[in-house]
């Protein structure tokens, strides 16, 4: 049976996270529904990276397998059924065994802050007024390379073997009005990204040194981690995969 990905994009703040839940509205439950409507049948959905509630993403999968022939053509009809915050921009025919989880070789994050009141970055960044170092920021961010357990940035009752994860790159950018932090990975733990953009921050006001920022990656104990960052400033920007998968 023909398999496909289908690339979303989507702003999170309506939502409950990316993967479908009971009683909560996900961006997989919307798009299974618009799916329905037009297929007339059920399609189930696997995704390839979760996000949390209020995460937005310019860039995420899911795949799933369907009997007839799918062209480009439907992304229209498909998208006339979505609400507005959900786009599906792509879909590929891949070979059968293909996983948008499991076949990732990368994913990429950022997180947006700025530090004067913008109409523009309202609900879709950091509004956080105060002074920052930004290359003591970014002191912490190559800090963060020479890591690969990040358990002290994990929250808590999550459902993974192990907390390694080999970062690739990181590292703070202005961008326009943003101050944007860029994390690449082939994975992440939940919560991880908005735990190191808020104990990082905390290094860059001056209120934890590079010392105490490493003594807490290697207590691997949350206990010591700020987790304060909102979930409207971080995006997932991108998921990558093999060159020929979509071939």
């Amino acid at each position: 049976m023909p398999r496909y990905f289908l690339e979303v994009a989507y702003v999170g703040t309506n939502y409950s996270g990316f993967q479908i839940q009971q009683n909560a509205i996900t961006i997989q439950q919307k798009v299974e529904e618009a799916l329905t409507i037009f297929f007339k049948q059920t399609i189930p959905l696997t995704g390839s990276s979760r996000t949390d509630a209020g995460v937005h993403a310019k860039q995420n999968f899911f795949h799933f397998d369907f009997s007839e022939i799918i062209n480009s053509k439907v992304l229209y009809n498909i998208n006339s059924i979505l609400p507005n915050d959900i786009a599906v921009k792509n879909i590929f025919n891949v070979p059968p065994e293909a996983h948008c989880r499991f076949n990732a070789l990368s994913r990429t994050y950022n997180y947006y802050i700025y530090k004067n009141k913008n109409p523009f970055l309202e609900n879709r960044a950091w509004y956080y007024p105060y002074p920052i170092n930004i290359q003591l920021l970014n002191e912490a961010a190559t800090t963060i390379l020479s890591y690969n357990n990040f358990e002290a940035f994990s929250k808590q009752n999550t459902q993974v073997n192990n907390f390694i994860c080999n970062i690739q790159q990181s590292f703070w950018q202005q961008e326009s009005d943003a101050l944007v932090y860029h994390i690449q990975a082939n994975r992440f733990l939940r919560g991880m990204v908005r735990a190191l953009v808020a104990t990082m921050l905390m290094v860059g006001r001056n209120q934890i040194t590079i010392h105490q920022f490493k003594e807490i990656i290697e207590s691997q104990n949350a206990s010591n981690t700020n987790f304060s960052s909102p979930a409207h400033g971080l995006y997932l920007e991108k998921v990558e995969y093999p060159e020929n998968l979509f071939q």
